[in-house]
């Protein structure tokens, strides 16, 4: 990995936990729950909230936005979700709830203090510097959306654009290295991302990840045990490589100051979310492993 690449990728592993406490905190649910969605399972607020910016779409352009998920597991949620609840209602109620969130996780002081709202400004200019993904929509999407006043809903937004900017870019360089929605994850899998189990909620069944467990071992990228081959651990790594190269450019026109001195000021929020224990410990992301 090159430095670029390194300190591209650190930045993600930073704002990940950041922009995810949306769909794990109680007062998102909370929030989810006064718009009428259910919260017996997180899915149901997890498909409104992230597909919200997109507009009232319906299930084929979340597929290909998500990338991820099965067909027929979108199509469970969307467009349902928009008869619950229209956008623009979900895209104030997620506000809502990250400042319910982010207030119990890191109390009014710090919320309204001096670093936060420089860590916001920083970030902010980060994420204006995005470029639209080669395949992806999340990220212009939320890109277009207003910028909330309040400096930690500012940090999270842009934390939410620089996330799914990266998102475009790794769809786009799956789609180089030609691996499909399900082939992306089993590959995935295979180089320790995290266990094929937690692949499952992307509910692709077991008939379908063989099934692309067979191709990718046809192509010399799978193991007989579905561990990655060497082909296969480069072909990621390659993968891996040009996301961050994709998503390199808000972080180039921050420039190296700004961007270490936001390191430093997210020290202590990322280490509040991740001690909060709320978010998964294993994801199907490969924050930590990758």
């Amino acid at each position: 990995m090159t430095g670029e690449a390194a300190r591209v990728r650190q930045m993600w592993h930073l704002l990940e936990p950041l922009h995810a406490v949306l769909y794990y905190a109680p007062e998102a649910f909370e929030e989810a729950a006064a718009l009428g969605y259910g919260t017996e399972e997180r899915w149901t607020s997890y498909f409104a909230w992230r597909a919200a910016p997109l507009g009232a779409v319906d299930a084929p352009e979340v597929v290909r936005a998500f990338h991820s998920f099965a067909p027929a597991m979108v199509a469970r949620y969307v467009p349902a979700s928009w008869a619950t609840a229209p956008p623009e209602a979900v895209l104030a109620a997620r506000l809502r709830a990250v400042d319910r969130a982010y207030r119990a996780l890191f109390g009014d002081r710090r919320v309204e203090g001096a670093g936060l709202a420089e860590a916001a400004a920083l970030a902010r200019r980060a994420a204006e510097a995005t470029t639209p993904g080669v395949l992806g929509a999340l990220g212009p999407a939320n890109s277009a959306l207003p910028w909330p006043d309040a400096p930690h809903l500012m940090l999270w937004h842009a934390a939410t654009v620089l996330r799914e900017h990266r998102g475009d870019g790794h769809i786009a360089a799956l789609a180089g290295a030609g691996l499909d929605p399900v082939e992306s994850l089993v590959s995935f899998a295979a180089v320790g991302a995290a266990r094929p189990e937690v692949f499952a909620s992307r509910g692709w069944g077991e008939e379908g990840w063989g099934a692309a467990r067979r191709r990718l071992q046809e192509r010399g990228l799978l193991a007989a045990d579905g561990t990655a081959t060497e082909a296969g651990r480069g072909l990621r790594a390659k993968v891996e490589l040009r996301t961050d190269e994709e998503a390199a450019a808000p972080w180039r026109a921050l420039g190296e100051e700004g961007r270490l001195r936001l390191v430093e000021l997210l020290g202590e929020p990322w280490l509040e979310v991740i001690g909060s224990g709320m978010l998964p410990g294993e994801n199907t992301l490969g924050i930590g492993k990758v």
